[in-house]
């Protein structure tokens, strides 16, 4: 068995396509390929998770800035013909794609040969490549009900997104999270994040608020600001506050969810499953920088359910803290947020998917 995982650029599409990989790999699958787009994310993180990558010359194409796009179609031309080299040397049986940049090319060239595709939609609201690629797709698995809005619903798996198997059951955990945080086990404790790199508008919106916080030091902060923004807040006045705790990355999420008593964080898909599966109540401050305003759409899916609260990105300055700080004192509102969130988790995501793209071997 011969398979290939195409997609990327970002965290949200990579560690899925990681999970999908490292489930293939346990049911016996030894020869799996990435392909990704060069210098982005997944040309770092897939070596160093033992899988080969193969880097296309690709990119997105820019909807504001137009002029942006002038190299886009000698990218395009390069990409294909490079992914018809991929298939051809490696001969793959099936072919995945994630979203991101390299998947278009792949799968487009992998669908000519006629070698069966599937399709992994992380979001409510599909991409342009997802939608255009879903026509030739044998399978599409997703991560939200009712996408048959959007795809053909004959190929449409309801599968959920796939996320690390160290996520399903954090009640254990609970006090060696505050040991490891060197937090206080007799206060409530609040997780705000925006992603491996941050996310600008949520810093900036913690440090608006810092006399609040000041005044609020029965409630313990542990606050990613991102390792792009690090050097711009290590030094801020929030950083004398020892209640607050700020890092550039946090390596043990596993543990951060298993501390939280709630949590402020944006809408990727794959932040919103790997919560789900938590079942920690969230405030959603969704990106407004995304392609599509899938984060936006996410976020609604979950408030549609009263799974969520949601804070708009321009709301943010004025009312992330004061909300995530009433939720934290409500517990009321935490169980019912819990219990409802925990009811979308898809805790067989990983297995499934790896099975949909098995049966497409023959």
């Amino acid at each position: 068995m011969r398979i290939i995982i195409s997609g990327g650029g970002t965290g949200g599409h990579l560690y899925p396509a990681l999970a999908i990989a490292n489930e293939l790999k346990e049911k016996g699958v030894k020869d799996i390929l990435f392909v990704g787009a060069k210098g982005k994310i997944e040309m770092e993180k897939v070596p160093k998770a033992g899988y080969s990558i193969e880097g296309l010359w690709i990119s997105g194409f820019h909807r504001q800035r137009i002029w942006r796009n002038f190299s886009f179609p000698f990218k395009l031309i390069s990409s294909l013909f490079k992914a018809k080299r991929i298939i051809d040397k490696f001969k793959p049986d099936v072919v995945v794609g994630v979203g991101g940049y390299a998947s278009g090319p792949l799968l487009k060239m992998a669908q000519r040969k006629s070698i069966p595709t599937l399709i992994q939609e992380q979001n409510s609201y599909p991409g342009i490549t997802n939608k255009l690629l879903a026509g030739e797709a044998k399978k599409i698995c997703v991560a939200y009900p009712n996408m048959d809005r959007f795809f053909d619903k004959d190929k449409v798996v309801l599968t959920g997104n796939p996320v690390r198997k160290d996520l399903s059951s954090l009640e254990h955990l609970h006090k060696e999270a505050l040991n490891y945080f060197d937090f206080n086990r007799n206060k409530k404790t609040l997780l705000i994040f925006g992603g491996s790199l941050g996310a600008r508008s949520i810093n900036k919106a913690v440090l608006h608020n810092y006399d609040l916080i000041k005044s609020r030091d029965d409630i313990q902060i542990l606050w990613q600001v991102g390792t792009i923004y690090h050097d711009e807040y290590k030094d801020s006045k929030m950083s004398e506050l020892k209640h607050v705790k700020m890092l550039p990355f946090i390596d043990r999420m596993d543990l951060a969810y298993a501390g939280a008593d709630a949590i402020v964080c944006r809408a990727g898909a794959l932040t919103i499953s790997e919560v789900c599966i938590t079942a920690k109540p969230i405030i959603l401050v969704p990106s407004p920088n995304v392609a599509e305003d899938h984060q936006t759409k996410n976020a609604m899916a979950l408030i549609d359910k009263d799974a969520a609260l949601m804070v708009k990105d321009s709301d943010a300055n004025e009312l992330m803290i004061s909300q995530a700080f009433e939720l934290v004192d409500n517990e009321k509102t935490q169980k019912r947020l819990s219990d409802a969130i925990h009811k979308l988790a898809k805790p067989n995501a990983r297995e499934d998917i790896a099975s949909e793209i098995l049966n497409l071997i023959k």
